[in-house]
């Protein structure tokens, strides 16, 4: 499963960094970046919940 962002949809919320910050680093602007983009075993859930607490739909999951 990889973790894909769209930056161009992000709007520096930094909301998605929150329940997954293993996998997601603010900017020093608070815009994401994907640290991880293949989701480790385990860390699905996290991955998940980053996408669903995103207010602009910049996350993604695909497998």
């Amino acid at each position: 499963m990889k973790l894909l962002l769209d930056s161009t949809r992000c709007q520096g919320y930094g909301l998605c960094q929150e329940p997954a910050p293993e996998l997601i680093d603010l900017d020093e602007w608070g815009y994401a970046q994907v640290r991880a983009h293949e989701v480790p075993q385990g860390g699905e859930a996290a991955a998940l919940a980053a996408v669903a607490a995103c207010p602009n739909s910049a996350l993604r999951l695909v497998k």
